[in-house]
């Protein structure tokens, strides 16, 4: 028979302590499982800071530019000669004789002014040349009389001497005249406005009846007179260009009233100075004009023919960078971080342009680079185009 304190002691079950062990076997999976996910949290929050630091960007290299080089710039056309003509008298126009796009000859008389003040002015300057003649004669025939006198012992030297004297100063008076008469006559001459040259009048900007002031600080010119046979074509070419503009060289233009038709010039001069307001170097072309299709004054499209540059780069539109310093590049460094390089443009092709100096083949550009990049800056590599 049992006894009864073994009876009434109480006995664990064994289920229990395995339940205990399994328990926590689990609890030490729970915790390593968060010690895990959070220490894979923690590394993925850090490769995204470190990706949100360092931009991700795609570089390219830059590509061969064209072997043939067109230089397309504006350009104004000039007459070879033209010569504003102004009025050298005061009057009025009396008749004009040729009006706009008449063709003169050299000489030809275009107008005449009617001067009644200069008339007048004229008819007193003979008067007193007359006046100035007689007194010079009157002085050389006393002097000569009292010259007479003098060897006769009749007259003192003292008298003599004052009568040669006046002599003279008579003789000065009447030269005097005489080249004030040749001064209003030589004015007289201008009365009659002729061609310098023979061309084509281009202006007129008088009438019959007008009165003509010469000195005033408004005066336009009456009549414009240009040489069209030759004209002058200049242009003002970039200074990363002015090293390879050379005297002799040709060059090609158009104009809009002749679309599709071309002509052809010579490079006859330079400036052989920058413009420092422009920064441009100041070209002129010449051409022959023997049919008269050209115009002085048209605005011309021309063609400078360059030779190959073999520093010249092709690179997309998107690459370059507006900085303070002028138009910049990013590339990519040895050390993978960011390097400017400033870069001067040579042609703009719209998606493309051609880069004249700054780049070359080994130089990893940055394509779309971001506003903020700076020298220096890391960035992330995440293509490489070619």
């Amino acid at each position: 028979m049992p006894n009864s304190a073994d009876m009434l002691r109480y006995k664990r079950p064994q289920w229990l302590k395995t339940m205990f062990i399994v328990i926590a076997c689990a609890a030490v999976l729970i915790v390593a499982a968060g010690l895990v996910i959070r220490l894979t949290s923690s590394h993925g929050l850090a490769v995204e800071t470190q990706a949100a630091v360092e931009p991700a960007v795609t570089v390219i290299s830059p590509s061969n530019g064209e072997g043939s080089r067109v230089l397309v710039l504006p350009g104004n056309i000039r007459a070879f000669y033209e010569a504003p003509i102004y009025a050298q008298v005061s009057g009025y126009l009396n008749r004009w004789y040729t009006d706009i796009g008449t063709q003169v000859q050299a000489g030809q008389l275009l107008a005449d002014i009617d001067t009644p003040d200069l008339d007048q002015q004229l008819a007193q300057a003979r008067a007193g040349l007359a006046t100035a003649v007689a007194n010079q004669h009157l002085a050389a025939t006393t002097a000569q009389r009292w010259n007479a006198l003098l060897a006769k012992d009749a007259v003192a030297q003292q008298d003599a001497d004052e009568k040669n004297a006046d002599f003279a100063a008579q003789t000065a008076a009447m030269d005097a005249a005489r080249a004030n008469v040749d001064r209003l006559l030589a004015q007289e001459a201008f009365k009659r406005i002729t061609a310098p040259f023979a061309g084509v009048v281009t202006s007129r900007s008088t009438d019959v009846g007008a009165l003509i002031s010469v000195g005033s600080p408004n005066q336009t010119p009456l009549f414009t007179v240009d040489d069209e046979h030759r004209l002058r074509i200049y242009v003002a070419v970039p200074q990363v260009y002015s090293a390879e503009i050379k005297p002799g060289m040709k060059a090609t233009f158009i104009v809009p009233e002749y679309p599709g038709q071309s002509f052809t010039a010579t490079l006859a001069s330079t400036a052989s100075a920058i413009n420092t307001g422009s920064g441009t170097l100041l070209v002129q072309f010449q051409t022959d004009n023997p049919k008269n299709l050209l115009q002085p004054g048209d605005y011309a499209q021309v063609h400078i023919a360059l030779p190959p540059n073999p520093k010249a780069f092709m690179l997309p539109s998107s690459a370059l960078m507006f900085r303070d310093g002028g138009m910049q590049v990013a590339t990519i460094g040895a050390d993978g971080r960011v390097v400017m390089k400033p870069v001067t443009i040579g042609r703009d092709f719209g998606a493309t342009v051609e880069i004249a100096y700054g780049v070359n083949h080994a130089d990893r550009v940055i394509n779309n680079p971001p506003d903020a990049l700076e020298q220096g800056d890391a960035v992330n590599v995440v293509n490489a185009l070619r």
